[in-house]
């Protein structure tokens, strides 16, 4: 009876765990990232947006990830991926999406001085 018990708790606890891909773990590190390379940008393709290449963090050190298409969520504005100096340390912010361009002119709804306005070039 209490080995079924310790089976079934086992199993019930299982259904709660979550663990979160590496990729979207924070990433700080001691070193600055090299200088980015130079990448022709290709023409551009209606539907995608592209993110130029950049240095990722794998396997303890700078790695190059090259420029690829996304393809373009309306409503949202790519952030690139970057990297920020903070307090001596280099902190990655991954590329990402994020909702406020419901005018689609680039500028994000919260800097935008007329969101939504249909005489807007």
């Amino acid at each position: 009876m209490i080995k079924k018990l310790l089976l079934a708790a086992a199993i019930a606890g299982s259904f709660g765990t979550f663990t979160l891909p590496a990729s979207a773990a924070v990433i700080v590190v001691q070193n600055a990232p090299p200088p980015p390379r130079h990448e022709v940008a290709p023409q551009a393709r209606r539907g995608y947006v592209w993110v130029p290449g950049y240095w990722d963090w794998k396997r303890n050190k700078h790695v190059w990830t090259k420029g690829h298409w996304e393809r373009e969520r309306k409503g949202y504005v790519y952030h690139q991926p970057s990297w920020v100096e903070r307090d001596g340390h280099w902190e990655m912010q991954r590329g990402n999406w994020a909702r406020g361009d419901s005018d689609h002119d680039g500028v994000p709804n919260g800097r935008d001085d007329h969101p939504n306005n249909p005489r807007r070039n």
